[in-house]
């Protein structure tokens, strides 16, 4: 069992005149009217402080505070590696499995509370960026607030190379292609909304390389300049070559309309994060860092 958590949000202008039910009912999608309710009614949900009813109409700027108790955590691999570390820097390899950040029911079974836990003490070190639950692989993270602004506009700038070994579902692509697909936000049933392959999205670029060709399935070296959502999964799947496992994105880039209970977070597929450079944010120097793929991706 974890410690609980307090999920606290604060209301804004298109919020304001919903009940405190159907804020949560519309904001938090993972459970339903009955359960919310409950929650409100034995005092786990207080508006401004104090305890409140699923009737009670909301005003802008209120703060509705969730106090969640301590719950089982799905079991997930928590054996992290660190491959480099100083005193600005630390760059982790992230087994398939673990959540970088905490969501879905993840809280303590995550990267960033095991890196916290590790360096307890010491100013937290920060993700800047991410990497799918199943994916593996290594994950940046800063050790002080002037190096996270400086590898995060390094990030903006697209200076963070990022070098991925992936097993693709196919063999009929060119030896060496690039996916331009814009990735945007669409409806989903369960979420509310997925990032997914949107003619009106973010521009987003992956540059592939296939490494190795067998019976079904291709194994490619993916370069990405951008950093969208999932991007990898998303790319190949629109070029028709999904990621093999993937039980959520298919052909086209968008969710599989025969699994509906799908979410981003579901493991299956075969990506990993191999390579990493970047500039040292006090020294300028490039560090180029790898971490061995499992054996799939070999």
């Amino acid at each position: 069992m974890n410690q609980g958590w307090t999920y606290c949000d604060r209301i804004g202008p298109e919020s304001a005149g919903l009940t405190v039910l159907e804020y949560y009912l519309l904001r938090y999608r993972h459970s339903g009217d009955h359960e919310w309710q409950a929650r409100i009614e034995t005092g786990q949900v207080l508006l401004d402080h104090r305890s409140t009813s699923s009737t009670e109409l909301l005003r802008s700027a209120q703060v509705l505070t969730y106090c969640r108790p301590p719950w089982q955590e799905p079991s997930v691999p928590l054996d992290i590696v660190i491959i480099y570390a100083d005193e600005q820097v630390l760059v982790v390899a992230k087994p398939g499995g673990l959540p970088v950040l905490p969501g879905g029911g993840f809280l303590e079974h995550t990267l960033l509370w095991q890196v916290r836990r590790r360096f307890a003490g010491e100013e937290p070190p920060v993700p800047i960026h991410r990497l799918g639950r199943g994916t593996s692989g290594l994950v940046l993270l800063a050790r002080t607030h002037s190096s996270r602004a400086a590898l995060s506009e390094q990030m903006r700038r697209q200076r963070i190379g990022k070098l991925y070994r992936a097993l693709a579902s196919g063999t009929g692509m060119r030896d060496r292609f690039t996916i331009r697909q814009p990735i945007g936000k669409v409806p989903h049933p369960l979420l509310g909304t997925l990032w997914a392959a949107a003619a009106d999205g973010l521009p987003a670029r992956s540059d592939c390389v296939v490494l190795r060709r067998q019976c079904t399935d291709s194994l490619l070296a993916v370069a990405i300049s951008t950093g969208r959502p999932h991007q990898i999964r998303i790319h190949l799947a629109a070029a028709g070559y999904p990621l093999v496992g993937d039980p959520l994105f298919g052909p086209g880039g968008v969710a599989r309309l025969d699994n509906d209970a799908s979410v981003p977070g579901d493991g299956g597929y075969f990506l990993h994060a191999h390579r990493l450079s970047f500039l040292h944010p006090t020294s300028g120097r490039r560090l180029v860092l790898e971490c061995p793929p499992p054996p799939e991706l070999t």
